[in-house]
């Protein structure tokens, strides 16, 4: 079996024996993998108690050369997530990142990008507000598997977004309807053309917008009904983390 190096984040950990875990790691060169970390329990040794959830690593694993797990054979803490004070909101923001990564991705399916937009969110979880850094990085994450919807025109009719009034949201039609088309929609979702706007500022493949962008109550409110059903309807199913971030 090949030997391969690579960055990670461990999104996922489980009891293999009394010593060994399997561990999920999303690389950023592999993609997600999972991978049988023998003495991963142990405090000393070749991972040297760096496979915690969501810390940062550099890995040397073993590629398998048929269906089952990899192996880990070295791991290096790079970093770990501590946000700081007890903000609990922070705390489950990253266990939900951990959770869309898993869901999302597929196995051994590199999204370098994803992987860059994971570690900062991480590291924004710690200072930034919570609340645009998560809406971000569900933005970042549609984006990168190709399920991001439109927010920039009608899916109906091709109106600009940028037009007033209440729009709609359409998650099977994967995007906004304007007034007139939403007339016979049976979406549920009403967002003004504002809310529009944010929704593509924080889906732009730069990030720096988290720091500086402000949202109203009620934005926040349309925006994060928005983002709910699109994540759901990519997950198949909603999103377990999400009821225990209070924003």
């Amino acid at each position: 079996m090949p030997s391969e190096k690579t960055e990670a984040l461990v999104i996922r950990l489980a009891d293999f024996s009394e010593t060994s875990r399997v561990v999920t790691l999303f690389t950023e060169d592999f993609g997600r993998i999972s991978a049988l970390a023998k003495g991963g329990k142990r405090l000393k040794g070749p991972f040297d108690a760096a496979l915690d959830l969501l810390s940062v690593c550099e890995i040397v694993f073993l590629r398998k050369s048929s269906p089952g797990l990899d192996i880990l054979t070295e791991a290096r803490l790079i970093s770990r997530f501590r946000p700081q004070g007890r903000e609990l909101a922070r705390f489950y923001g990253g266990y939900y990142v951990a959770e869309l990564l898993s869901g999302l991705t597929a196995e051994v399916d590199p999204h370098p990008q994803l992987f860059r937009e994971s570690i900062q969110t991480l590291e924004r979880l710690q200072e930034a507000d919570p609340k645009i850094t998560i809406l971000r990085f569900e933005l970042a994450t549609l984006r990168e598997i190709g399920q991001l919807p439109a927010f920039d025109a009608c899916v109906g009719c091709g109106r600009a977004a940028e037009s007033g009034g209440t729009w709609s949201f359409s998650v099977s039609q994967g995007g906004l309807l304007c007034p007139n088309c939403g007339k016979e929609s049976t979406a549920r979702v009403r967002i003004s053309a504002g809310t529009a706007a944010v929704l593509r500022r924080l889906a732009e493949e730069s990030g720096a917008v988290v720091g500086r962008l402000a949202l109203s109550p009620r934005q926040f409110q349309e925006a994060r009904e928005v983002v709910t059903a699109a994540v759901s309807h990519a997950l198949g199913r909603p999103p377990k983390m999400l009821r225990y971030i209070s924003i």
